[in-house]
C-alpha cells in the first residue's frame, strides 16, 4: 500500500497509541508474574502481538477485549519456551526475552522476519557466554538470528558494550529469576532512558536494582516472586512525535492527547529540541496535553514571521541533538530539520544504524530524493535545511524542496515520518510513500487517526 502526502492543513485533536516500550515489559513481566495481571491502554502492534503470541510458550496465558489485555502469570511454573520463539519483527522482544528463556535449562530458538534475520545478536551472544550459556547462530557468517541458546544461566558477572540498551534490559529482567545479584557492567552505555524505564518497572514490582550515576554499573538482585498487577499503559512518545512534527511544518493548530508526563520515556525530550529552534508548543501538564501550532497558526517571535524555524539565536547557528538517548526519533526529527532555515546536526547516530534499517542512510537517500541537502558522516546525520519564509515573512528562494516518490524499505518509523514530510511542501507538489503500511508496527491506526485531522492521505495499491 502507498500514501500519497501533500501540503494540509490540520486541525482537531489526536490521541497516539499506548507506548510500545512499556507495552512488551508489561506482557514479559506479567507473564513471569504470580497470578493474573491486567493491561489497559496496550498497544495492539505488531510487535506487541508477537509478545502476546510468544508469552504462552513459557507458561503464560493471554486473553484480549475491550482494549484490556488479561495475562495469567506463570510464576513459579515458568518454564522453558516449548516451541521455536518467532519474534515477527521485533528487535524488543528478541532481545528482552532471548535472556529470560536462558535462565532456563535447556535449548531455545529464536527467529523472526527477514528483517529481524538480519538484526545483530554477537552482543547477546557475548553477554549470554559470560554468564555460563551456549548461545549461536544457525548460520556460521551471519550475525543475526536464528539464535539458538542453552541455559541455565550459571554466573553472575557480565562486562558488555551497551550501546544497544534492550539486550541489557532483557537481563535486568531475567535477574529477578536468579539467585543472588545480577552485576552488569556496561562499558559505552547510550539507550539509557529505556534502561530507566526497566529500573521503574522491576523496582515497582518489589525488586531490587541499583544504577550508577552514569549507566555503566547495574545490579539486580534475584530471586524474587513478581507480583500480578494492574497497569494502564501511557501514551507513545515515539508515535506521538508523527503529528508533532507534522503540525509544526504545515499551516496546522492541534491538540495531541493523553500524554505521558512521568518522565519514563526518554523520547519527550524532542518537545525542548524543537522548541529551541521556535517551535510553537504548548504543554498541559494538568490535562496531559500539547498544544502545537504551526506556520501562520503559531504564535510569532516579535519581529519574525510565524511559524518559521531557525537555529540563527543558537550557538554557532547550528542545531545538535543527541539522539543517543532517543535514537527512534531519528526519522522525525530527520523530517522537522529538512524545514528549519540552518544546519541541523543529529550526532551519536551509531544506535540508528542498527535498527529496522540502517535510518541514517535510509533518511539521507530518501530525503535526497525530496530536495534536501542532507550528509551522512560515521557518526551524525547534518541536515541543511530551509524554512518556506525568510524572517521578515518573504518567500524564502533557498527553499527547494519538492515531492517525488520515497522509499520505505519495510520501516515504520521511516514511512510515518516520510508520509508527514508532504504537508509542508509547496502546493501542487505531493510525495508518493511507497509500502506505507508497515507503519503498523508501531501505529496500527496512524493513517487513519491522521486523516481524523486532516491529513487527507491518498491511499493506493502498491506499485
Amino acid at each position: 500500500m502507498d500514501i500519497v502526502s501533500s501540503k494540509r492543513n490540520l486541525r482537531g485533536s489526536i490521541t497516539v497509541p499506548g507506548s510500545k516500550s512499556h507495552t512488551i515489559r508489561a506482557l514479559l513481566l506479567a507473564a513471569l508474574a504470580d497470578g493474573t495481571s491486567h493491561i489497559f491502554n496496550p498497544l495492539p502492534s505488531a510487535d506487541c502481538l508477537s509478545a502476546s503470541r510468544a508469552i504462552p510458550l513459557i507458561g503464560a496465558g493471554f486473553h484480549s477485549a475491550d482494549s484490556v489485555w488479561t495475562v495469567s502469570g506463570a510464576g513459579c511454573r515458568a518454564h522453558l519456551p516449548d516451541d521455536v520463539v518467532d519474534v515477527g519483527n521485533s528487535g524488543s522482544l528478541l532481545y528482552f526475552l532471548s535472556p529470560i528463556a536462558a535462565t532456563f535449562p535447556g535449548w531455545s530458538v529464536f527467529t523472526g522476519d527477514e528483517s529481524i534475520r538480519k538484526r545483530p545478536v554477537s552482543h547477546v551472544i557475548d553477554a549470554l557466554r559470560q554468564l555460563g550459556c551456549e548461545a549461536y547462530v544457525s548460520r556460521p557468517d551471519t550475525d543475526a538470528p536464528p539464535l539458538i541458546i542453552r541455559g541455565p544461566l550459571s554466573k553472575r558477572k557480565v562486562i558488555t558494550d551497551g550501546s544497544l540498551s534492550q539486550y541489557v534490559s532483557g537481563m535486568m529482567m531475567a535477574a529477578s529469576r536468579l539467585d543472588g545479584m545480577l552485576d552488569i557492567t556496561l562499558t559505552n552505555p547510550k539507550e539509557t532512558p529505556y534502561l530507566a524505564m526497566t529500573r521503574l518497572w522491576l523496582e515497582e514490582l518489589g525488586v531490587e536494582v541499583s544504577v550508577s550515576d552514569d549507566f555503566k554499573r547495574i545490579c539486580v538482585k534475584g530471586c524474587v516472586t513478581l507480583p500480578h498487577f494492574d497497569k494502564t499503559i501511557p501514551s507513545d512518545w515515539e508515535a506521538l512525535a508523527f503529528p508533532l512534527v507534522a503540525s509544526l511544518i504545515s499551516d496546522s493548530e492541534i491538540i495531541i492527547n493523553n500524554i505521558d508526563d512521568s518522565g519514563s520515556q526518554g523520547d519527550d525530550a524532542i518537545v525542548n529540541v524543537l522548541e529551541s529552534v521556535g517551535a510553537d508548543i504548548e504543554r498541559d501538564r494538568i490535562r496531559h496535553t500539547l498544544t502545537v501550532r504551526g506556520g501562520k497558526y503559531a504564535r510569532s517571535v516579535k519581529g519574525e514571521a510565524p511559524g518559521r524555524l531557525s537555529t540563527e539565536k543558537l550557538p554557532r547557528g547550528e542545531l545538535r541533538v543527541p539522539i543517543s538517548g532517543f535514537p527512534d526519533a531519528i526519522c522525525a526529527l530527520a523530517v522537522a530539520a529538512s524545514f528549519i532555515e540552518g544546519t541541523t546536526i543529529i550526532e551519536d547516530v551509531g544506535v540508528c544504524r542498527k535498527k529496522e534499517t540502517d535510518r541514517v542512510e535510509v533518511m539521507k537517500s530518501e530525503l535526497t530524493k525530496l530536495g534536501v541537502e542532507i550528509e551522512a558522516e560515521a557518526d551524525c546525520l547534518v541536515i541543511h535545511g530551509h524554512a518556506p519564509l525568510s524572517a521578515s515573512g518573504e518567500k524564502n528562494d533557498a527553499f527547494a524542496i519538492h515531492g517525488g516518490m520515497v522509499e520505505t524499505y519495510g520501516d515504520h518509523r521511516a514511512a510515518m515520518a516520510l508520509s508527514c514530510f508532504g504537508f509542508g511542501l509547496p502546493e501542487g507538489e505531493a510525495v508518493t510513500v511507497k509500502n506505507a503500511e508497515c507503519s503498523a508496527v508501531s501505529f496500527p491506526d496512524f493513517i487513519d487517526a491522521m486523516n481524523g485531522i486532516g491529513a487527507g492521505f491518498g491511499i493506493s495499491a502498491a506499485s
